[in-house]
C-alpha cells in the first residue's frame, strides 16, 4: 500500500496562505471603523466579544483554503497486486559423451570435470524446466529421466564418471536417439537436446543422421557442442598397472560437419568450446536462447482520499459565510 498525490503541483498554491496572512495583518486596522476622542472618561471600557472573535473568520478561510489545496493535489492510496503466470517450461535432455577422450586435459582439470561444473550451473539457472541426463560412449543409456527436481539432476551430474564398464567408442547417433526417445512423448511446447561430444561417430548401430531425422519428426531442437581445443591435447592413451592413465598428446578430432548438419536440420545451433571459458559462454548462450516465458499481471486499486478534504473545505466555507452574514454582519 502506497500513499501518493496525483497532482502535487497544486501545493504551489500554498504560497497564497502567507500572502493572505500578510494582507490580513496590513488591512486589520481598516476592517473596523474608528472614532477619535480627546478623552474616554465617562465611557465604560471593555472589548466587545465580537471584535475578539472576528479573526476567527479569517482562520476559517485559511483552513478552508488549505483543505481545498490538499483536495486539488488529489491524495490517494495505491494498492498494487502482482500475479505471475508461468508458461509451461522447456523440456531439456543433456546427452553427454563420457568416452575416454573426455579425460583430456586441454580443459581444466579435464573435459569431463569442466563440463560437469558448467552443466550444474546451467541446471540451477533453469528452475522452471524439466531436465534429463543421457550419457553415452560406445553405447548409451539414461542416467536421469526428465524431472523438475534440480537436486536430483545436480546429484546425477556429480556422479558422472568415466568407466571402462561401458563399451568404448563414441556413439553419437545412439546418444542422440536415446535423448530423442526421452523427449518424444513430452507435452512441452519446446523440447531441446544439448548434444555434447569431443570426437567422431565411430560406434553404435544408429546413424546420427537417422537420429536427427527422428528429432525433426518429434519437433526436437538440437544444440550441438564440440568440446576440445584445436590441434593436439594431452589425452589418456593407456592404463598403467596401478589403474592410472598414461597421457600423450593426441590430435583432436571432432566431426564438426556432422554436428553442424544435425543442429541445422533440427533448428538448433552448433558451438565449439575449446576452453573452460568458451564452454561457459556456450551454455550461457543456450540459456539465453531457450527462455521460459513468464507473464506478469498487475492489478492496481486506487483509494481516493481527496473527498473528505473537499467536503470539510466546503463545510468551513459555509460556516464562515453563515457567521459572516449573521452574527458578524455588522463587522465584515
Amino acid at each position: 500500500m502506497n500513499f501518493e498525490f496525483v497532482n502535487p503541483e497544486f501545493f504551489w498554491l500554498a504560497l497564497l496562505l502567507p500572502i493572505a496572512i500578510a494582507w490580513y495583518v496590513w488591512k486589520k486596522n481598516k476592517l473596523t471603523a474608528s472614532l477619535k476622542l480627546s478623552t474616554v472618561k465617562g465611557f465604560q471600557t471593555g472589548a466587545n466579544w465580537k471584535a475578539k472573535l472576528r479573526p476567527f473568520l479569517f482562520v476559517l478561510r485559511l483552513m478552508a483554503l488549505s483543505l481545498l489545496i490538499t483536495a486539488l493535489a488529489r491524495p490517494r492510496n495505491v494498492d498494487v497486486t502482482t500475479k505471475i503466470k508461468k508458461t509451461q517450461g522447456i523440456d531439456i535432455v543433456m546427452a553427454i559423451d563420457i568416452s575416454g577422450s573426455m579425460l583430456a586435459r586441454d580443459l581444466k582439470p579435464n573435459r569431463l570435470e569442466a563440463l560437469k561444473t558448467v552443466a550444474t550451473r546451467f541446471v540451477l539457472d533453469r528452475p522452471n524446466d524439466r531436465i534429463g541426463i543421457v550419457i553415452y560412449a560406445g553405447e548409451s543409456y539414461t542416467q536421469t529421466p526428465l524431472t523438475s527436481d534440480k537436486s536430483i539432476i545436480v546429484k546425477s551430474i556429480k556422479e558422472i564418471t568415466y568407466s571402462d564398464v561401458i563399451e568404448g567408442g563414441t556413439a553419437i547417433g545412439m546418444g542422440l536417439a536415446t535423448a530423442v526417445n526421452r523427449l518424444k512423448d513430452s507435452n512441452s511446447e519446446s523440447k531441446v537436446v544439448i548434444l555434447l561430444t569431443d570426437g567422431v561417430n565411430n560406434s553404435g548401430f544408429i546413424d546420427p543422421k537417422i537420429a536427427s531425422e527422428l528429432a525433426v519428426e518429434f519437433k526436437i531442437k538440437v544444440y550441438a557442442i564440440g568440446l576440445g581445443t584445436t590441434g593436439t591435447a594431452l589425452s589418456p592413451v593407456a592404463i598403467n598397472p596401478n589403474g592410472t592413465f598414461q597421457y600423450a598428446n593426441v590430435p583432436v578430432e571432432i566431426d564438426e560437419a556432422l554436428l553442424k548438419e544435425i543442429a541445422k536440420a533440427t533448428g538448433g545451433l552448433y558451438f565449439r568450446a575449446g576452453s573452460n571459458t568458451k564452454l561457459e559462454e556456450v551454455y550461457e548462450e543456450i540459456n539465453k536462447l531457450e527462455k521460459t516465458d513468464i507473464e506478469e499481471f498487475q492489478y492496481t486499486n486506487y483509494d481516493e482520499k481527496y473527498r473528505p478534504f473537499a467536503i470539510w473545505a466546503a463545510i468551513l466555507v459555509a460556516f464562515e459565510m453563515l457567521l459572516r452574514f449573521t452574527i458578524f454582519r455588522s463587522f465584515i
